[in-house]
């Protein structure tokens, strides 16, 4: 025979309550689980972050560091070991960071403010490409903006014309004070700035160029200078520097040559053991003053080079500026950095 037993209501009660309490100990051990490990990933971003802000902060002052050496090394006597602004690859090491610098004299580069019109229309028709309607107006406008008169050349631009094109800026009928003033020019289009503003500078003053270290474009921008020409010449430049001799002249340049300037543009790469790597821009020249040696006239983070750079590729099509094979000295160092690591300049 068979007994039942039945549950007294209490009883069931009881069952109930036990099962909620436990799916509450359930739920609250997972909830404190999930605060727990979110905790402990901020805690280790906390951590990646300082100990990054640490190496970038060591490699930013051995960058630093290393532009004040090439510079000093630049100014030291001639001789057969000195280093020299030819933006062949210095490396050495600083306790535990890896330091590559380069440098080249700014007369590799066209300057704004001095070159005659036939270099700027060679940089305008051979490196960017514009038709020579095109050149004529801004190569005059470009002269218009630099001069101090308000006299219009023959394809050129002065107030009245920007006024009418609708364009808020005027000349300053004064020189260029930086290169991406160009870019504020009549007819300089984001394209044509972004394939010519790594030819140019401010800080040369020389009307021409110096073709021992000048890059690709720059060459071609000589009247009857042809790729084929300027090719051969940097292969011919590459192996007399590589064999420690002096560079062949480039007969195209022979009307528009400039010796080396005591103005270099100096670009330092810093890598710490850590994988850190940190770049700076610079150009320096000497000041002839014992207590201030050097005088800054260009002071660029690296990243915010390189973030030109890609701007300028992005604007000009997805090329480099200004194409071709770059020189050494043009060469530019990529960063990379680590995660939640910020890019700040000089302090």
């Amino acid at each position: 025979m068979t007994v039942r037993r039945h549950s007294l209501p209490g009883q069931c009660t009881a069952r109930s309550q036990r099962g909620i309490a436990l799916i509450l100990v359930l739920w609250l051990t997972i909830m404190l689980t999930v605060i727990a490990s979110g905790f402990a990933f901020s805690m280790r971003n906390e951590a990646l972050s300082a100990r990054n802000s640490l190496s970038l902060a060591q490699a930013r002052a051995a960058a630093d560091g290393a532009i004040d050496r090439m510079a000093f090394e630049l100014s030291r006597p001639r001789y057969p070991t000195a280093w020299a602004s030819d933006g062949q690859p210095r490396k050495w090491r600083e306790d535990d960071v890896e330091i590559v610098a380069t440098a080249v004299d700014e007369s590799a580069k066209i300057d704004l403010n001095a070159a005659p019109d036939a270099l700027l229309k060679g940089l305008l028709e051979h490196v960017a490409g514009t038709d020579p309607q095109a050149t004529a107006s801004i190569t005059d406008a470009i002269l218009d903006w630099r001069d101090a008169d308000d006299l219009k050349r023959p394809n050129g631009a002065e107030e009245a014309d920007y006024r009418a094109a609708g364009l808020k800026q005027k000349p300053a009928n004064a020189p260029f004070e930086t290169v991406s003033e160009l870019a504020r020019v009549m007819g300089v289009t984001p394209a044509v700035y972004a394939r010519i503003a790594d030819s140019l500078t401010v800080h040369s003053r020389q009307p021409g160029i110096n073709a021992f270290t000048a890059s690709r474009d720059v060459l071609l921008a000589l009247p009857g200078a042809t790729p084929e020409a300027v090719d051969a010449y940097m292969q011919q430049r590459a192996d007399a520097l590589a064999a420690k001799l002096p560079a062949p002249p480039f007969p195209p340049a022979s009307g528009f040559g400039s010796g080396a300037v005591p103005v270099w543009r100096i670009r330092a790469q810093a890598t710490t053991s850590d994988g850190v790597t940190f770049a700076r821009d610079a150009v320096v020249r000497p000041s002839g003053d014992a207590r201030r040696p050097l005088l800054t006239l260009s002071w660029q983070d690296g990243s915010m080079a390189v973030a030109a750079e890609a701007a300028a590729a992005a604007a000009a099509g997805g090329s480099p500026a200004g194409g071709g094979t770059p020189s050494a000295g043009a060469a530019s160092f990529v960063i990379n950095l680590l995660e939640k690591k910020p890019a700040d300049g000089r302090p």
